[in-house]
């Protein structure tokens, strides 16, 4: 069963985010009190592009799987270390398409819209831990440093909430990065 692992958020545009026992997810902005949270773009490198942009990037998703993976290579990451809102365990996130809906807990729900795009602030926190976070493949680049999300539903979600896949109708497009 997928879960969520932990929870986390930082009111500062900061790399990390501190885990809380709970998070609330506000419909169309994001992660109340989170520094990425609001309707246009709050990353800064898009900001300084198009601050008018749609925000895709309201609340940040990464699979557990990925720390055991990368320990595997010589990198200890704790949730919250790479910036994402939400970890979870037991779900192939890179996998889902775009559209896809994810429940988290019984209340709230996001629109899967696209990859993270791994930056070098990744090899700030851990020389190489953005090559580490790449893999080429026969469909291309994968990127794995996680998934973004908008806020279709809001509500509180906590470590150890179930999360419900439900997939968009076909035919699927893959993720890119967003």
């Amino acid at each position: 069963m997928a879960t969520v692992l932990a929870v986390a958020r930082s009111p500062r545009h900061r790399f990390s985010k501190q885990t809380e026992p709970a998070i609330t997810l506000v419909e169309g902005l994001g992660v109340e009190g989170d520094a990425h949270a609001g309707v246009t773009v709050r990353h800064r490198s898009r900001v300084a592009r198009n601050p008018a942009q749609p925000n895709l990037r309201q609340v940040h998703l990464i699979h557990a799987e990925l720390f055991a993976e990368l320990a595997a290579q010589g990198f200890t990451l704790a949730p919250g270390d790479m910036g994402e809102n939400v970890t979870t365990a037991g779900i192939d996130l890179l996998a889902l398409p775009v559209g896809t809906i994810l429940r988290l807990g019984d209340q709230a729900e996001i629109a899967v819209t696209g990859l993270r795009n791994p930056c070098l602030q990744l090899d700030r926190f851990a020389p190489g831990l953005m090559a580490a976070s790449l893999e080429q493949t026969e469909r291309g680049l994968v990127r794995k440093a996680g998934i973004m999300s908008t806020v279709r539903r809001g509500g509180i979600v906590r470590a150890g909430d179930p999360v419900t896949v439900i997939l968009p109708p076909p035919p699927h497009r893959y993720l890119a990065p967003v």
